[in-house]
């Protein structure tokens, strides 16, 4: 089981190569830096998903984004309903940068990135100093879980730190949309 940490440790330990176990809006979440290339390997592997799905950044500002998304390839109406929606929970799907890593985004050419209000996810964003992989805490194709009591102990055992706390509340895990089309892709 592993140890439970505060957002500054949890940030030094995804800073070390590490996957953390957090709440998030509406489920518990796995994160890791989505520079590192062995950390979303590692964090794919113990939630046994494929690369080419993507993940999800999540981030305390649309600062820690910019590097990976491309606004100005967004409509002026849409981008205006995507930052309108920021903080909170809205997921979009943004046209990636040459920067954003393709085991962040899979076999697609956008990124999906959300700025979150989520006190816990901010605060770890924040210590961490960028945006973070955000993937649901449960092996692929399982029920995402809302309490840290029911994490499955065996995802438990693999990750190298908790931030303990509640989630945001949302009774499920928050829409995504495509910020060129406006497109739910999950509602």
């Amino acid at each position: 089981m592993p140890i439970e940490r505060t957002i500054e440790e949890a940030a030094e330990t995804i800073r070390s190569g590490g996957v953390v176990a957090y709440p998030t809006e509406a489920v518990w979440g796995l994160g890791c830096d989505p520079f590192d290339e062995g950390a979303v390997h590692r964090l794919l592997a113990i939630k046994q998903r494929p690369v080419e799905k993507g993940l999800i950044l999540i981030a305390a500002t649309l600062d820690q984004l910019k590097p990976l998304i491309d606004v100005s390839a967004v409509p002026t109406e849409r981008l205006t309903e995507v930052l309108s929606s920021w903080p909170g929970p809205h997921t979009w799907i943004m046209p990636a940068t040459v920067q954003a890593p393709r085991w962040v985004t899979g076999a697609h050419r956008g990124i999906a990135v959300r700025v979150s209000q989520h006190t816990i996810v901010v605060g770890l964003c924040q210590a961490y100093g960028g945006a973070l992989v955000s993937t649901s805490a449960n092996l692929s194709g399982q029920p995402a879980v809302s309490e840290q009591a029911a994490l499955d102990p065996a995802l438990l055992a693999r990750v190298d730190a908790v931030v303990p706390g509640a989630t945001g509340g949302l009774d499920r895990p928050t829409a995504i949309r495509d910020a060129l089309t406006g497109q739910s892709l999950r509602d």
